[in-house]
């Protein structure tokens, strides 16, 4: 991958700041390429499920949104990206740090293939994958 123009990023990290559900999770853009977005959270208590671990609603949510600004990386600058239809697959309970790596599968220019990997960091630096997402994004006039 290459690096983005100073435009590209300064829209991504523009549109990410607008977002509330990223606020909430405390999500931060963890890493941005052309075609490639990483993006970092902490699992707190009020996104759990029952047994403490991550709600698969946040994995879900991290993993469709790496995909989304990978996706909205490689786009042009007046264009921005919606979810068409996002599949999952979880695939370990998910606890400690989540960062979900986004990647552009191929751009086309009716639609995006993208995917993304979830991964849990746990206090002793071990790494995990616990999810693996696969979707279609769509570009829109912003």
């Amino acid at each position: 991958m290459s690096a983005l123009s100073p435009d590209i990023a300064a829209k991504i990290r523009a549109s990410f700041a607008r977002q509330g559900l990223m606020a909430s999770f405390g999500a931060t853009l963890a890493r941005m390429e052309a075609g490639r977005v990483d993006i970092a959270a902490d699992v707190a208590p009020a996104f759990s499920q029952q047994q403490g671990f991550a709600h698969a609603g946040m994995v879900f949510a991290l993993g469709d949104s790496a995909a989304g600004y990978a996706a909205l990386s490689v786009m042009p600058l007046e264009a921005e990206v919606l979810t068409v239809e996002m599949k999952i697959n979880l695939m370990a309970p998910a606890a400690g740090r989540l960062l979900a790596a986004g990647r552009v599968l191929k751009a086309g220019r009716r639609l995006v293939i993208v995917a993304a990997d979830v991964w849990s960091e746990g206090g002793d630096g071990a790494r995990k994958q616990v999810a693996a997402l696969q979707g279609t994004m769509i570009p829109v006039a912003a």
